[in-house]
């Protein structure tokens, strides 16, 4: 490791604004385009009724874009600012738009970090300060979008999209309209399909995997064990694969992690110092986050 004097140390917490400019604007634009697709779906589903397409579709449109991006923005600003906190160099968040085929019009949000952490402690709250920031923002979207939607006659129809059901999802539902049954459909406002992909990607990212978020909080709690917490995720990642194709992209995602950086989690700075009682009872609560979040089957398509 390099060391550099303090008048030579090399500037830190730079950023390319124009970069994380044009991402986010990027991003804005196909999620406001995916956004206005659901408002379509939602307003025909509640009426019957013929939509036309006018300034005020994008306008919904754009809401969706807000509350998605809000739950990610809150999510990657959670470990940037813990990033701060601890004096660890990181980027801004990089929105990463995706408008073709999209259940959401973005691949999610990222952030660099450009140092190694500290020690364990830093390690686990920069790890959990994003999930806790994402699911602050998405819990109370996800209420007031149950608010706004309807139930409608059923049965599910044969073919189309469908999405899975997190606990969280299905508790909400509960507390709006009771117990349904198979013969009624939750028209969903668009919003509650914003806070939908917010639980997927809390979901994925407290995956107990690598350099996910969960797999810093293996690391930070379990020590050199988590390698082991890591082989089996990925090994249950690929026999979800057999349920359900939408654990493809994840699943490849981890095996190349697993490729490129192998199985052990890098070492902070100071790797003995115990993380103590308080985060240990944290990182049950993102136990709890992560099952409330968590669907076998995110996606379905039937034909």
């Amino acid at each position: 490791m390099t060391v550099y004097p303090p008048l030579l140390r090399p500037p830190r917490f730079q950023h390319r604004w124009w970069l994380h400019i044009l991402l986010f604007l990027l991003t804005v634009g196909s999620t406001t385009v995916v956004g206005a697709g659901y408002y379509l779906s939602f307003v025909h589903g509640a009426d019957g009724a013929a939509v036309p397409i006018d300034g005020w579709i994008l306008a919904h449109g754009l809401v969706f874009s807000a509350a998605v991006l809000g739950i990610l923005g809150a999510h990657e600003m959670g470990h940037y600012l813990a990033c701060r906190y601890y004096d660890v160099d990181a980027t801004l968040p990089f929105f990463l738009p995706f408008p073709l085929l999209s259940i959401s019009g973005t691949l999610g949000a990222v952030i660099k970090i450009r140092e190694p952490f500290p020690n364990r402690r830093a390690l686990f709250d920069i790890a959990v300060a994003g999930p806790i920031a994402g699911f602050v923002v998405l819990v109370p979207l996800l209420v007031y979008a149950m608010s706004q939607s309807q139930i409608l006659p059923g049965p599910l129809p044969d073919r189309g999209m469908f999405f899975g059901e997190p606990l969280l999802f299905r508790a909400v539902a509960w507390l709006r309209f009771g117990r349904t049954t198979e013969d009624v459909l939750v028209n969903l406002h668009p919003i509650g399909f914003a806070a939908w992909f917010g639980m997927l990607a809390t979901a994925w990212n407290l995956l107990p995997f690598g350099q996910l978020d969960g797999g810093h909080l293996a690391y930070a709690t379990l020590g050199r064990r988590s390698r082991y917490l890591s082989l089996a995720t990925v090994t249950a990642s690929v026999a979800l694969c057999v349920v359900s194709l939408s654990w493809v992209l994840m699943t490849v995602m981890m095996i190349a992690m697993l490729y490129f950086f192998g199985p052990n989690h890098p070492r902070p700075l100071d790797d003995d110092t115990p993380i103590g009682h308080v985060r240990v009872a944290i990182a049950i609560i993102a136990v709890v986050m992560f099952a409330l979040c968590f669907t076998f089957v995110p996606l379905e398509i039937r034909e």
